[in-house]
Formats: C-alpha cells, structure tokens, sequence
C-alpha cells in the first residue's frame, strides 16, 4: 500500500519515541511518499530536539541523514501550492500540513500523521473524502 507521511511520522524512525515501533513497521511494509517539506521539517523537528535537551548534535546529524537515506519518494514542493493552498483555506490550518494532504489527494492515498492539531482540523473543517484521507498511525499499522 501507499502512503504519504509527515514528519511526526518520520522522527520516529530515527529518535525512539512512542509510536518508533508502528512508524518502523510502516515504513518496512509499504511505500511512502512526501512533499520534499518533509526535509524543512524534519530538520525543524531535530533542532527542537536538541533545543529540549533531547538528543544531541552528533545524533541529529545521522538522524538527518537517515531521513535521507530512508527510500521516501519525496514529490515538489511547487506542484501541491495551489491545491495545498485551497486546503489551508478550507480548514483555517497553516498551509503547511495542507501539502501532505494535498499530495494524498492527487496520489489517492491516504497520509498518515501523528499530529493531532492537524488531524483535529480535517476532522473540524475536512471534507468527507479528506477526513478520510487523513489517519493516525495506529490506524495505517491496521491496514
């Protein structure tokens, strides 16, 4: 099966967490496929980190370079703008997220998060067809 993922996602693959194990297993058993943001992000991701005290630069730099290595089929930012930007609108989000879904929608597959302010606003503002598309982990590891 397909699926798009996100950094919530991603992180897990690389910094143990709760969820590491479901995120490994998905990533083992199907094909992922992101916006090329997911890099933005996933540095993001790694500098709060080491802001929190979480892990150090040493681990964020093979971290970042796992996140490379990791086969995802990461897609252009630049051909997900405007239906990511419809999205964002629809469901007063950050147009971030949106291009997760955004590509979800054009793939016809379903994205796979772990951030629930996101998965709150699909389920608030979504359409039917996006609450849909839009799922937790724990529910893709049921697929």
């Amino acid at each position: 099966m397909r699926f798009v993922i996100d950094a919530s996602v991603a992180i897990k693959w690389v910094i143990a967490e709760e969820g590491s194990a479901e995120a490994l297993t998905l990533r083992k058993r199907h094909r992922l496929m992101a916006p090329d943001l997911l890099i933005a992000e996933f540095a993001n991701v790694l500098r709060t980190k080491i802001r929190a005290g979480d892990i150090d630069e040493a681990r964020a730099e093979i971290a970042a370079q796992a996140i490379i290595a990791a086969g995802i089929d990461l897609r252009p930012m630049k051909d997900l703008l405007l239906p990511a930007l419809d999205i964002a609108i629809r469901l007063q989000h950050p147009a971030y997220d949106c291009f997760y879904l955004a590509l979800a929608a054009i793939e016809d597959c379903l994205l796979v998060t772990e951030d629930q302010r996101f998965l709150q606003a699909v389920t608030r503002h979504g359409s039917p067809k996006q609450r849909a598309a839009c799922i937790s982990l724990d529910d893709a590891i049921r697929r």
